[in-house]
């Protein structure tokens, strides 16, 4: 486990125990999958639309459309007596992240247990990524299972924490 090159990032988590065979977990990462690329979403990724898009504002539109999105889900609030999401058991937050790898707080796992999650990313749009985790100790679990499109995202905001992370190790020096 020393090999594991973890980055700070003090992140809200919500995760139960879990089995990658649990239908209503799976069910539910699909659909939040499904959330990230709706209509509207696919619409805007399709070439023909990007192309005629070139000339618009990119910004203004993933505004327009993460706009849409959230409308959706007050509407869904409002009139489904079903809630958007699963409620999980336990709620914590992790105090770094890595290439795969998740470090909780505390010690709050149980060694060679799966668990089903869902992260708050602070990205843009703002959104929750499921995934599905092993522990591979009482505070660290290694990512068995998400979303390719949310690998890339989870990359990115790596790279930004390590990025701001080397800003301010450099700002230390120079006070010296």
């Amino acid at each position: 486990m020393e090999n594991i090159r973890f980055v700070t990032a003090f992140l809200k988590i919500a995760y139960e125990p879990s089995s990658l065979e649990n239908t209503t977990f799976i069910q539910e990462y699909y659909s939040l999958l499904q959330l990230n690329d709706d209509p509207l979403g696919l619409w805007l990724k399709s070439s023909k639309i990007r192309k005629e898009s070139e000339q618009s504002d990119q910004v203004l539109l993933t505004l327009l459309v993460d706009l849409h999105r959230k409308i959706d889900k007050l509407t869904h609030l409002m009139t489904s007596e079903a809630p958007l999401h699963i409620p999980l058991s336990c709620e914590g937050m992790l105090k770094s992240i890595g290439h795969g790898y998740i470090e909780f707080d505390s010690n709050v796992l149980q060694v060679s247990e799966t668990y089903y999650a869902r992260i708050d990313m602070p990205t843009f749009p703002r959104r929750q990524i499921p995934l599905f985790f092993e522990a591979i100790s009482e505070s660290v679990g290694k990512i068995v299972m998400m979303h390719e499109d949310d690998e890339k995202d989870w990359s990115g905001y790596m790279v930004a924490c390590e990025r701001a992370m080397i800003r301010q190790m450099k700002g230390n020096q120079s006070e010296y």
